[in-house]
């Protein structure tokens, strides 16, 4: 890959200098390696595609402009995604072996787990998988590199910047390929190379549709709510706008003078303050408080907002849950978010990483739903009856039948 991609970089005058390519993104180009050669794409034609893909050229990213701003200035973007994230990437990724007769095997070795413990000479399994979920919450998409030792197999896993990859559509394969940009350049990724993991979008093919992009009006709103909250006690020192008016008649010069005075100890030259020349010196107050705005209850609402789209339940991050709510928000939070989302990732691994290994291999992340205890040992006490031993060891614990 190393030379690949220098190659063609060098033939199209890449640099490795300047925004948008960062250093530590320049040390991980330079540092990928042999691509793929002679190799049949896993993907089959689907017969409708000849009019999705009518047009060869790249279709850009539907992906919101602002969402890594997004990321780092909502408190509650923030709070949601690097939950969910990191969530995710703690749960452990098993791999099994189906045999002939449709029983699995669990596979302690193997060098599919060998390459998630060590991805490439950056990143660990937990931020693979931090950055891949995280990705997918902010812009619907994410997408790994797979750089190829020279036997063809998977040797390093790179996650590649959503807004900067563009998918170009084929008639035959449904993907060509993909497009890369970086410094202006764009560098073109065999469809094999690349794994494009994605939430459904209901308006597009080729892309899917984030959270963020669901939650953008809240997003927005809550971040106006807390610039003029910062404006209102950082910049005009907490005094609400208002009408000064002097009643009595009195020179420009006095007029100009008590307007600067005012400003001086009462708000900066951007302060929206009237002054209305008469007689005696009036305040009329104009704006509307904290109070008046229901404030406090305005943040609570795009709060509950944000994370009942990102699926957050808000018994969770609340400081008011009880020990109850907090354990059926997480229950919830674990059974219809996180799981769902760790089946989507293992399927996408199955079938396009996996392939690589041989035929029958399924990787599947360990089942974190919450279970009755009692009532699982009760439905296996009934299934005694009617499973044999290897049955029960097979579908209630994943375990190989019993040696004979």
């Amino acid at each position: 890959m190393l030379d690949h991609l220098f190659c063609f970089g060098l033939a199209n005058g890449l640099t490795l200098e300047g925004d948008p390519l960062t250093a530590t993104e320049a040390a991980m180009w330079q540092m990928f390696a042999n691509l793929f050669t002679n190799r049949q794409t896993l993907r089959r034609s689907v017969p409708h595609i000849h009019v999705i893909a009518a047009q060869e050229a790249p279709q850009s990213t539907p992906t919101l402009p602002a969402h890594g701003q997004a990321y780092e200035s909502s408190p509650y973007v923030y709070a949601a995604v690097n939950r969910i994230a990191e969530a995710c990437a703690l749960v452990p990724l098993r791999l099994y072996q189906e045999t002939p007769d449709g029983t699995r095997q669990q596979i302690a070795r193997h060098p599919f787990l060998d390459l998630l413990r060590n991805p490439n000479p950056i990143l660990s399994q937990f931020e693979l998988f931090e950055q891949t979920v995280g990705m997918l919450e902010l812009t619907g998409n994410a997408y790994w590199y797979i750089a190829g030792d020279a036997q063809g197999l998977p040797s390093e896993i790179w996650t590649l910047r959503p807004d900067r990859v563009s998918i170009v559509p084929d008639a035959e394969r449904y993907i060509k390929g993909y497009l890369y940009e970086a410094d202006g350049q764009h560098i073109a990724l065999e469809p094999v190379e690349v794994i494009h993991f994605k939430r459904w979008h209901p308006s597009n093919d080729y892309y899917g549709l984030s959270a963020l992009a669901a939650a953008r009006m809240a997003v927005q709103a809550d971040r106006a709510m807390a610039q003029w909250n910062a404006n209102t006690f950082g910049r005009d020192y907490g005094v609400p706008a208002g009408i000064v008016a002097i009643k009595d008649n009195i020179t420009d010069r006095d007029f100009e003078r008590l307007k600067h005075e005012w400003r001086s100890s009462y708000g900066s030259g951007q302060r929206r303050t009237a002054f209305l020349r008469g007689g005696q010196m009036e305040w009329i107050n104009i704006g509307l408080n904290h109070a008046e705005l229901d404030f406090l209850n305005g943040r609570k609402a795009n709060r509950e907002e944000i994370l009942t789209i990102f699926g957050v339940p808000l018994g969770i991050l609340s400081e008011n849950a009880t020990e109850a709510n907090a354990t059926v928000a997480e229950r919830v939070f674990i059974e219809r978010t996180l799981y769902p989302k760790l089946v989507r990732l293992a399927q996408r691994i199955t079938q396009e990483l996996l392939p690589f290994y041989g035929a029958g291999l399924i990787a599947e992340f360990e089942d974190i739903r919450p279970t009755d205890a009692r009532l699982r040992l009760d439905e296996i006490s009934t299934a005694r009856g009617i499973l044999t031993v290897d049955e029960i060891r097979q579908r209630y614990y994943q375990l190989p039948p019993l040696e004979r």
